[in-house]
C-alpha cells in the first residue's frame, strides 16, 4: 500500500526524448552521461554499451569541440539509446549536434546572447528535438549572481528568464534542471518553480561526488523531490561511475514509491540477539 506522504505527480507537458517519453504519465527515466572524449568513437561506444546494459533509458555525451559534434553521427548509428548532446559556450557545436541527437543541452549561464539561443532553437526546431535548460547554481547568468547570489531563488529567477525566451521564440519543446551541489538548495528551487512551469523537470545534484557522497546527497534531494511528485527524468551524478548512477537512481525511484521494479531487501541491522551468519547469507542474497 502506498503511503498518503507520496503526493501524485505533477501534471506536465509530455515531450520525446528519441522514443522515451518524459512526463506527461510517462515513467520517470533514468540518465547517466559518458565520461569519455566523444570524439573517442572505440571507449564512447564501449561506454554506451555498458550503459544499456546497467538499464539506462538516456545518455548525455559532451561537446567540447567540432570533432566531437561530428562523432555524434557515428555514435547515433552504433546505439538505440537516446542521445543528449551537452553543449557549453560554443553555441555553434549545437548546430552541428542537432543534426545527429535527439535533445540538446545548453546552460544558460554560459551559451551567449539571445541570437546565439535563436540559432540553436532553429535547429532544434528543424528536427523536432527538445532542448533542455540546465541551470547550474555554481554558473548563473552574471545579472542573476549579482542580484541573488547562487541562490534558489537566482536559479528560479534565471530558468523563469530562459524559458520565457525559448517562449517567445515559438519554442515549447522543453524540459528544465535546476542543479546545485548540495540537497537544501536543489530541493528549494525544484520547489520554487514547478507550481510555475508546465515543462517537465530533470532531476539531479551537479558535482555530487564520489559514490559514498553521491548516495547521501542524490538520495536526500531526489528522494525528498519524488516523494512530493515532483520529477520526470533524473540522474544520479558520481565521480568516475557508470553503472553505479543507473544502480543508485533505480534504487532512489523504488524506496521513494517511484517504481515498483526490483527487489527489496529488508535484513536487521545486526545486534548480540542473531543467532545465524546474518552477514554472509545477505551477501550472497545480493548476488
Amino acid at each position: 500500500m502506498q503511503s498518503d506522504k507520496i503526493k501524485p505527480r505533477y501534471p506536465t507537458k509530455q515531450i520525446y526524448v528519441g522514443n522515451v517519453a518524459i512526463g506527461g504519465d510517462a515513467p520517470i527515466s533514468v540518465q547517466s552521461m559518458t565520461f569519455s572524449k566523444t570524439h573517442n568513437i572505440e571507449e564512447t561506444k564501449a561506454q554506451l554499451d555498458r550503459l544499456q546494459l546497467a538499464g539506462a533509458d538516456i545518455v548525455r555525451l559532451a561537446v567540447l569541440t567540432e570533432e566531437d559534434a561530428h562523432a555524434l553521427k557515428t555514435l547515433k548509428s552504433m546505439t538505440s539509446l537516446p542521445l543528449i548532446a551537452d553543449i557549453h559556450f560554443k553555441y555553434k557545436l549545437a548546430l552541428i549536434a542537432a543534426e545527429s541527437v535527439d535533445c540538446i543541452r545548453i546552460n544558460p549561464g554560459n551559451i551567449g546572447s539571445k541570437e546565439k539561443i535563436k540559432e540553436v532553437v532553429k535547429a532544434c526546431n528543424v528536427r523536432n528535438i527538445p532542448i533542455r535548460i540546465g541551470v547550474n547554481g555554481g554558473s548563473l547568468e552574471k545579472e542573476f549572481e549579482q542580484k541573488y547570489g547562487p541562490t534558489p531563488k537566482g536559479m528560479v529567477e534565471s530558468a523563469l528568464y530562459n524559458i520565457k525566451l525559448l517562449e517567445d521564440f515559438g519554442f515549447t519543446n522543453i524540459k528544465v534542471s535546476l542543479k546545485a551541489s548540495d540537497a537544501p538548495r536543489t530541493i528549494e528551487a525544484y520547489e520554487l518553480l514547478r507550481p510555475l512551469v508546465p515543462y517537465p523537470f530533470h532531476l539531479g545534484v551537479t558535482e555530487a561526488g564520489t559514490l559514498y557522497h553521491s548516495m547521501i546527497k542524490s538520495s536526500i534531494a531526489l528522494g525528498n523531490l519524488l516523494m512530493q511528485g515532483i520529477g520526470d527524468t533524473m540522474r544520479c551524478s558520481i565521480t568516475g561511475e557508470l553503472e553505479e548512477e543507473i544502480k543508485l537512481a533505480k534504487s532512489i525511484l523504488r524506496y521513494s514509491g517511484r517504481q515498483k521494479e526490483g527487489i527489496t531487501i529488508v535484513s536487521c541491522p545486526t545486534c548480540g540477539r542473531i543467532q545465524a551468519d546474518l552477514v554472509s547469507a545477505i551477501k550472497r542474497v545480493e548476488t
